[in-house]
């Protein structure tokens, strides 16, 4: 019987598009730079990791790639994310899965910090017991290392669980470690990317009615 659902953060539950554009507008601005970031080409960075992500999108206003990704998460730090920064859906469906009494759990490669504040500004900390982000000594997706603290705190093992992302790391890391996994294609997957036989969906609420059907234990 699956009892615990693993989420990603970024693309997943929260389209973060907005957010990281405004900020890293906001840098170029200060930098006194004139470029402006396509928002639909940064939706093709947002999981290719912080670091590149930054790189690419901040252009010619570049200056040390690891002081510019410490710039941007110290502005994230203080950036309020909005509430409506949720995909549709899943602020409801959230709250259906915890009624039903599911264990819920985020491994996200976004920062231990910024995947707290993140959920507690858009309303959705309550639900989850585990929370697990970047953090020293745990290799990012798709090593196994955040995905096997996820599991090794909620006390399950991986056949008791399920992970739901956006994206070819997700996806990489609960194959490599026996775990269904539930693909949500509006996030910032690679285009081109064939998810094989992963199970598809593109709102989250029908994402909640399967998992409804398979665990056959939450109800509306």
């Amino acid at each position: 019987m699956i009892r615990h659902v693993i989420f990603d953060l970024d693309g997943t539950l929260v389209d973060s598009c907005e957010v990281c554009v405004s900020i890293l507008t906001g840098m170029i601005g200060d930098r006194g730079v004139k470029h402006a970031i396509d928002p639909v080409e940064a939706r093709l960075h947002m999981s290719s990791g912080g670091a590149e992500m930054v790189s690419a999108l901040l252009g010619p206003a570049r200056r040390h790639f690891a002081n510019d990704l410490v710039d941007f998460r110290a502005r994230y730090a203080r950036h309020v994310t909005k509430r409506d920064s949720l995909f549709p859906g899943v602020a409801a469906g959230l709250e259906r899965l915890h009624r039903a009494g599911l264990r819920l759990a985020i491994c996200s490669n976004k920062p231990q910090n910024l995947c707290e504040k993140v959920l507690a500004d858009t309303g959705l900390a309550q639900y989850f017991e585990v929370v697990v982000g970047g953090q020293p000594g745990l290799r990012p997706k798709p090593e196994p290392d955040l995905l096997r603290a996820v599991t090794d705190r909620l006390g399950c093992a991986p056949h008791e669980a399920v992970f739901v992302g956006d994206s070819e790391l997700d996806h990489a890391v609960a194959r490599d470690a026996g775990m269904a996994f539930y693909l949500m294609t509006y996030g910032y997957a690679d285009p081109e990317w064939d998810p094989g036989q992963s199970a598809c969906f593109d709102c989250f609420a029908t994402f909640t009615d399967a998992l409804s059907e398979r665990i056959g234990s939450v109800h509306a």
